[in-house]
């Protein structure tokens, strides 16, 4: 009896640390908005290979009060959102988030692999037009964020073609299609390049991704937005992760 006892106190207390609703998942984006107030993200529970987006979007101040970085462990009840915004099946409500400090490099890469598809017309099931960057509306998909793995001399951070001051990429993904000028989101990542670009930082960050091993890609869609010709789903950069080593400053920027 006493046996019996002592095992359920043991069962109630693993349980009392990890409540029933409770998710942990391990930010993978970490997205820039206009709006300075507010960061949008987006993490992988690796115990399901969920992707979740944590909505409405998170306050900047929040997130800097917390630590709340790519590589963080999030934790919170998440929700599925009512009628969520085709493509993006990922949007779920929030309450309870707290976060639990930096994963492993190790599991920072599981969480990418959770995601993990070999081209960008596998991840979003779509054959593509030549330079055709956004997802039509119509397109029936259900998600709105991958992982691509990029040889790393197949990328290119260049400033924008129309206007120099913003960062864009060029990349050519595993099926030999080459991405031209497409948006960097990544917070810290483009933050840090607008930052150095002037001064012909660009070529030393590219020297720095090409020396690297692996190079991974969180790409996401935009909401719909239309650029006065098309009407669809944009491609953006939502992360850009190295491996095995990161860039201290970029991670460092906020």
């Amino acid at each position: 009896m006493i046996r019996i006892i002592s095992v359920i106190i043991v069962y109630l207390f693993i349980n009392s640390m990890n409540p029933i609703g409770m998710q942990k998942i391990i930010i993978t984006d970490f997205i820039r908005f206009a709006n300075p107030k507010i960061v949008g993200t987006a993490g992988i529970d690796l115990t399901t290979g969920q992707c979740i987006r944590p909505m409405p979007f998170l306050n900047a101040s929040f997130c800097k009060s917390l630590n709340i970085v790519p590589g963080a462990i999030l934790t919170g009840e998440f929700t599925p959102v009512q009628n969520p915004a085709a493509p993006h099946q990922e949007d779920m409500s929030y309450k309870n988030l707290a976060c639990m400090g930096p994963c492993t490099s190790s599991d920072f890469k599981l969480a990418l692999h959770a995601g993990l598809c070999d081209t960008v017309e596998h991840g979003f099931q779509i054959a593509l037009a030549d330079k055709q960057k956004h997802i039509p509306i119509n397109h029936s998909i259900g998600k709105s964020i991958i992982t691509i793995k990029i040889q790393p001399d197949k990328i290119d951070i260049v400033e924008g073609g129309y206007n120099q001051k913003k960062i864009k990429i060029n990349f050519t993904d595993n099926s030999g299609r080459a991405f031209r000028y497409i948006s960097i989101t990544d917070l810290g990542f483009r933050g840090f390049a607008e930052s150095i670009h002037m001064s012909d930082g660009l070529n030393t960050l590219n020297a720095f991704i090409c020396s690297q091993s692996e190079v991974y890609l969180r790409l996401g869609l935009s909401s719909p937005w239309d650029n006065g010709k098309i009407n669809g789903y944009w491609m953006q950069v939502n992360g850009l992760y190295t491996f095995p080593d990161y860039h201290h400053e970029i991670r460092s920027y906020r």
